[in-house]
Protein backbone atom coordinates (compact mmCIF):
# COMPACT_ATOMS: atom_id res chain seq x y z
CA UNK A 1 0.00 0.00 0.00
CA UNK A 2 1.47 3.52 -0.80
CA UNK A 3 1.55 6.43 1.59
CA UNK A 4 1.06 10.05 0.79
CA UNK A 5 2.35 13.08 3.19
CA UNK A 6 0.57 16.38 4.01
CA UNK A 7 3.59 18.63 3.13
CA UNK A 8 1.34 21.32 5.48
CA UNK A 9 1.16 19.05 8.71
CA UNK A 10 2.78 15.77 7.97
CA UNK A 11 -0.14 13.75 8.23
CA UNK A 12 0.51 10.29 6.77
CA UNK A 13 -2.35 8.81 5.06
CA UNK A 14 -2.40 5.21 3.97
CA UNK A 15 -3.89 3.78 0.50
CA UNK A 16 -3.64 4.17 -3.28
CA UNK A 17 -3.87 7.96 -3.73
CA UNK A 18 -3.82 10.85 -1.77
CA UNK A 19 -7.09 12.04 -0.20
CA UNK A 20 -9.00 14.97 -1.16
CA UNK A 21 -8.10 16.91 1.92
CA UNK A 22 -6.00 16.22 4.94
CA UNK A 23 -8.47 15.10 7.94
CA UNK A 24 -5.49 16.84 10.16
CA UNK A 25 -5.53 20.55 8.76
CA UNK A 26 -7.39 20.66 5.94
CA UNK A 27 -4.94 21.11 2.74
CA UNK A 28 -6.19 20.22 -0.29
CA UNK A 29 -5.09 17.13 -2.09
CA UNK A 30 -2.03 18.65 -3.85
CA UNK A 31 -0.49 19.28 -1.61
CA UNK A 32 0.35 15.82 -0.60
CA UNK A 33 3.25 13.90 -1.59
CA UNK A 34 4.56 10.45 -2.17
CA UNK A 35 6.38 8.87 0.74
CA UNK A 36 9.72 6.92 -1.21
CA UNK A 37 9.79 3.33 -0.35
CA UNK A 38 13.17 3.72 2.08
CA UNK A 39 10.90 6.57 4.38
CA UNK A 40 7.01 4.19 3.64
CA UNK A 41 9.43 0.74 5.60
CA UNK A 42 10.62 3.05 8.61
CA UNK A 43 7.16 4.27 9.07
CA UNK A 44 5.81 1.23 8.89
CA UNK A 45 8.39 -0.39 11.10
CA UNK A 46 8.04 2.48 13.38
CA UNK A 47 4.96 1.65 14.17
CA UNK A 48 4.86 -1.52 15.75
CA UNK A 49 7.38 -0.14 18.24
CA UNK A 50 5.68 3.12 18.84
CA UNK A 51 2.48 1.45 19.61
CA UNK A 52 4.50 -0.78 21.65
CA UNK A 53 6.05 1.81 23.91
CA UNK A 54 2.43 3.45 24.00
CA UNK A 55 0.97 -0.10 25.48
CA UNK A 56 4.34 -0.15 27.85
CA UNK A 57 3.30 3.08 28.99
CA UNK A 58 -0.52 1.95 29.89
CA UNK A 59 0.44 -0.78 31.77
CA UNK A 60 3.36 1.12 33.41
CA UNK A 61 0.55 3.53 34.97
CA UNK A 62 -1.44 0.79 36.09
CA UNK A 63 1.88 -0.19 37.81
CA UNK A 64 1.87 3.13 39.78
CA UNK A 65 -1.96 2.84 40.88
CA UNK A 66 -0.85 -0.51 41.94
CA UNK A 67 1.77 0.89 43.94
CA UNK A 68 -0.23 3.36 45.46
CA UNK A 69 -2.68 1.32 46.38
CA UNK A 70 0.04 -0.95 48.26
CA UNK A 71 1.84 2.26 49.91
CA UNK A 72 -1.64 3.28 51.20
CA UNK A 73 -2.30 -0.30 52.87
CA UNK A 74 0.52 0.16 54.53
CA UNK A 75 0.67 -3.39 55.69
CA UNK A 76 4.35 -3.41 56.47
CA UNK A 77 8.07 -1.63 55.92
CA UNK A 78 8.76 -4.74 53.86
CA UNK A 79 5.62 -4.20 51.50
CA UNK A 80 6.09 -0.29 51.28
CA UNK A 81 9.30 -0.44 50.52
CA UNK A 82 8.56 -3.14 47.45
CA UNK A 83 5.50 -0.92 46.28
CA UNK A 84 7.86 2.66 46.70
CA UNK A 85 10.19 0.88 44.51
CA UNK A 86 7.66 -0.38 41.86
CA UNK A 87 6.44 2.71 41.62
CA UNK A 88 9.83 4.69 41.30
CA UNK A 89 11.02 1.94 38.47
CA UNK A 90 7.78 3.03 36.68
CA UNK A 91 7.73 6.79 36.95
CA UNK A 92 11.18 6.46 35.52
CA UNK A 93 10.61 3.84 33.11
CA UNK A 94 7.96 6.07 31.75
CA UNK A 95 9.81 9.10 31.49
CA UNK A 96 12.55 6.44 29.49
CA UNK A 97 9.27 5.44 26.81
CA UNK A 98 8.12 9.35 26.35
CA UNK A 99 11.21 10.10 25.72
CA UNK A 100 12.05 7.63 23.00
CA UNK A 101 8.56 8.19 21.16
CA UNK A 102 10.28 11.71 21.37
CA UNK A 103 13.11 10.84 19.45
CA UNK A 104 11.07 8.56 17.20
CA UNK A 105 8.89 11.98 16.01
CA UNK A 106 11.99 14.21 15.83
CA UNK A 107 13.51 11.22 12.86
CA UNK A 108 9.78 11.23 11.56
CA UNK A 109 9.87 7.38 12.90
CA UNK A 110 6.35 8.41 13.24
CA UNK A 111 3.32 8.03 10.64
Amino acid sequence: MKMWKCSVCGYIHDGGEAPDKCPKCGAPKEKFLPVDEKAAEKIKRSRLTNDLHMELNSLLIQVEGIADAGIEDNLDPGCVSIFKEAKEFAVKLRQSVKAEIQTHISKEKWG
